[in-house]
């Protein structure tokens, strides 16, 4: 698609670290996601912080908040984390009471 280039090629190239704020779209393409889907998590308060800047009350994401929330993400999911990951806890047993006679 022509136009600007992709959020990925930029930071690829490094010019992305020098951008503090990115819009919707930016904060979308730089995650993986479809704008929609973080308004939808915004509406639902959920999804990474936002704010809105500016006279027109652009919804705005930080990258550095952005780059935390996923770690956030990395680390609440057990398949990331080891200490999570239910089959790294050791077995228990189970004391079995039978009820009557």
């Amino acid at each position: 698609m022509p136009g600007r280039p992709s959020l990925a090629a930029t930071a690829s190239s490094g010019a992305i670290s020098s951008a503090a704020f990115l819009t919707v779209k930016d904060a979308a393409d730089y995650l993986g996601l479809s704008p929609h889907t973080l308004y939808v998590w915004r509406h639902r308060r959920q999804g990474p912080p936002s704010f809105r800047m500016g006279p027109r009350g652009r919804v705005m994401y930080r990258l550095e908040v952005l780059d935390a929330w996923v770690r956030e993400q990395e680390q609440a999911d057990s398949r990331s984390n080891p200490v999570l990951n239910p089959l790294n806890t050791p077995l228990q047993e189970r004391s079995i009471r039978f009820l009557g006679a």
